[in-house]
Order: structure tokens, then sequence, then C-alpha cells
């Protein structure tokens, strides 16, 4: 079983900055990949953005290109993402995820395990 603990989110201003971090705990795989999704109410979860094991690949769905960065430090078990020119239609609630995969993947039923979520809220 593997726990997830996402921290950072929080309100921010339109065109301000946050970073988000997922720490893993428990058993862990040589080799997984993680992500971070979004769920804004009503509306679907999706991908955010991604990062392989080695952290040699990352996906970044388009709405976030060029403005979010996803990293890893496997020595921590950790991911972040680097929010930056934030934007009222970010708002919702974040959630980190991993999948025992050496591939990426951007479906969110690929993934194994899921923290709880963190609230990320952008006013205009």
């Amino acid at each position: 079983q593997v726990q997830l603990v996402e921290s950072g989110g929080g309100l921010v201003q339109a065109g301000g900055s946050q970073r988000l971090s997922c720490v893993a705990s428990g058993r862990t795989f040589s080799r997984y990949a993680m992500a971070w999704f979004r769920q804004a109410p009503g509306k679907e979860r999706d991908i955010v953005a991604a990062i392989s094991w080695s952290g040699g690949y990352t996906y970044y769905a388009d709405s976030v290109k060029g403005r979010f960065t996803i990293s890893r430090d496997n020595a921590k078990n950790t991911v972040y993402l680097q929010m930056n020119s934030l934007k009222p239609e970010d708002t919702a609630v974040y959630y980190c995820a991993v999948d025992n995969s050496m591939i990426v993947r951007t479906a969110s039923d690929a993934y194994d395990y899921w923290g709880q979520g963190t609230q990320v809220t952008v006013s205009s």
C-alpha cells in the first residue's frame, strides 16, 4: 500500500504562483510514473502534468504548458508541481497520483494510488 500526502494548496491571486508537493510513503516501486490531476466542481478529473520514473519525460495539458512545471525527487519519493501565472480557471482540487508503470499515461483510471487532494483557488 502506498500513501500520498499533498501540501501547498491555498488561495492565490491571478498571476501568482504556488508550489504543490506530494510525498509517497509505504510500499514503493522501483519504477513508477507520478502525475497531478485536477477536478473542478461539476467537471471530470483531468490530467494536469505527469512525469516518468526517471524524470526524463514529462507531459503537460495544453492549458498549463509554459506555466506549470512538474519535477520529482526519487530519493524523497516526492513529486512537485510549480504553478506560475495562475489563472482563475486553474481553480480546482489538485490530486497527486502514482502509476505503477514505466511509461507515462494520461487517463485517471490508469493510476493506482491517489492522494486526498488539495484545494487551489485563484482569485481574479
